[in-house]
């Protein structure tokens, strides 16, 4: 196994005034080829919206459209009757399928603060979805979510959200000083560190990564265990 760091620095970066964006991979007026996503992941934003502005409505097709919102509150409308408010700690999937109109808005005084996530769909054109998952990792530290899982996942306890792509989707709050396996069913992981500082061992190699950095490894040796250096909010990418 080796490890590839994608450090903070190296993501792009937008100043739209009322949106202050990083990209980790190309999107939009950035475009570095070294940057093209991994496997099905294909973009990684982090999102600013200053208070009383956002995304007016805009058009996707054939995409997985997850959102973590990390402070503040997102107001989201779309053309499936949905309209509802993600605050932070909740996450919402939309899966664009033949195509959807959406807008998602700060109706609030104070900017928000989010990651809007994409992945390819493995199948083409079918009729769009919607889902919503309140569950913020901070109130449950030490372990692992499952936020998003495959279609054909039998986990008869599984309360998050189902998309359409061979990938599991994960995230911990892993407090100072814990540990977690990062046990793989597919064949690439992407770990995503949203906040803090963490390691990433397979016992005989570590990788050190700090806010806004992703590690990148494959699954074909044994497991690999994260080790939280200080508090640190993690997006784990279990991909095909």
């Amino acid at each position: 196994m080796s490890y590839v760091i994608h450090k903070s620095e190296n993501r792009g970066q937008a100043d739209h005034g009322w949106l202050k964006a990083k990209h980790s991979f190309s999107f939009s007026s950035w475009q570095d080829p070294r940057y093209m996503g991994v496997s099905a992941l294909r973009v990684i934003n982090e999102d600013r919206v200053a208070a009383h502005r956002g995304f007016g409505m805009h058009s996707h097709d054939n995409m997985e459209i997850l959102t973590c919102v990390l402070s503040g509150k997102l107001t989201h409308k779309d053309s499936m009757g949905n309209i509802g408010h993600i605050a932070a700690g909740d996450w919402q999937l939309m899966s664009a399928g033949t195509g959807v109109t959406h807008s998602e808005m700060n109706e609030g005084d104070v900017p928000v603060h989010l990651l809007q996530i994409w992945l390819f769909p493995n199948i083409k054109n079918p009729e769009p979805t919607y889902q919503e998952l309140a569950l913020n990792v901070k109130e449950q530290p030490n372990q692992w979510h499952l936020i998003v899982a495959p279609t054909d996942n039998h986990l008869a306890n599984f309360k998050g959200m189902v998309i359409r792509q061979d990938a599991r989707i994960l995230s911990t709050f892993l407090q100072t000083g814990h540990e977690l396996v990062l046990d793989s069913e597919k064949k690439t992981s992407y770990v995503h560190v949203v906040s803090g500082n963490i390691r990433i061992s397979n016992g005989t190699e570590e990788q050190i990564a700090s806010e806004g950095d992703a590690i990148i490894f494959d699954n074909s040796t044994p497991s690999s265990t994260v080790i939280a250096d200080t508090d640190a909010q993690l997006i784990w990418f279990d991909l095909p």
